[in-house]
């Protein structure tokens, strides 16, 4: 997977719309990669990136034809690397205290966890758009210093700078000191689908 130096999000209301946006980015500006396709809710994501300058061109054409079709969108010109990498599947263990991040649309999430990755030290563990079981929203875990995940936390919820807008549908939990099987095995696996049966000490009848 080529690692860009800029990165674009566009959530959008219906697919139609955002088949064509496609083919408008694709069109406009020579981007260096594409992801695109349906999400839960009958949404469609569309990622992509490639230099700042082409990405802003293929981002602003897209924006400019798909009139009320798109719910949300992001522009990163120099996104962060494990941002990027976690966009597409990788995963850290956690480090300490944990951070647990929801937004509604998959554009809020990349721009809160932009912020709170460049503000502070903390380390991004999973980052989750839109996919099965989550009905269009992002989710994010990210762990470190219990003061960097408080801080992290604020820089979130404001989103990436003053020329962008908020998160949409933010909301975040603390855990200060996580048990083990969660620091383990449930913050591990957060789909339900995939997570493992865990038989624990507890009393039965």
């Amino acid at each position: 997977m080529k690692r860009t130096s800029a990165f674009a999000v566009i959530d959008f209301s219906d697919i139609p719309t955002g088949v064509c946006a496609v083919d408008c980015i694709l069109k406009k500006a020579s981007i260096a990669f594409v992801r695109a396709g349906t999400v839960t809710r009958g949404r469609y994501l569309v990622m992509f990136g490639g230099s700042t300058a082409a990405t802003a061109e293929s981002l602003a054409e897209a924006l400019a034809t798909s009139g009320n079709g798109i719910i949300d969108h992001a522009f990163l010109p120099d996104a962060h690397p494990a941002l990027f990498d976690a966009a597409f599947g990788a995963r850290r263990k956690s480090t300490g205290a944990l951070l647990i991040i929801e937004t509604e649309t998959a554009s809020s999430m990349v721009r809160a966890v932009e912020a709170a990755l460049k503000g502070t030290p903390v380390e991004l563990m999973e980052m989750r758009l839109a996919d099965g079981g989550l009905s269009g929203k992002g989710l994010a875990l990210m762990s470190g210093s219990l003061h960097d995940i408080e801080y992290a936390a604020i820089l979130a919820a404001n989103g990436a700078g003053a020329d962008a807008p908020p998160p949409r549908g933010f909301s975040f939990r603390l855990i200060a000191a996580p048990h083990e099987i969660m620091e383990r095995e449930i913050a591990a696996v957060t789909r339900f689908d995939l997570a493992p049966l865990l038989e624990l000490d507890g009393e039965v009848d």
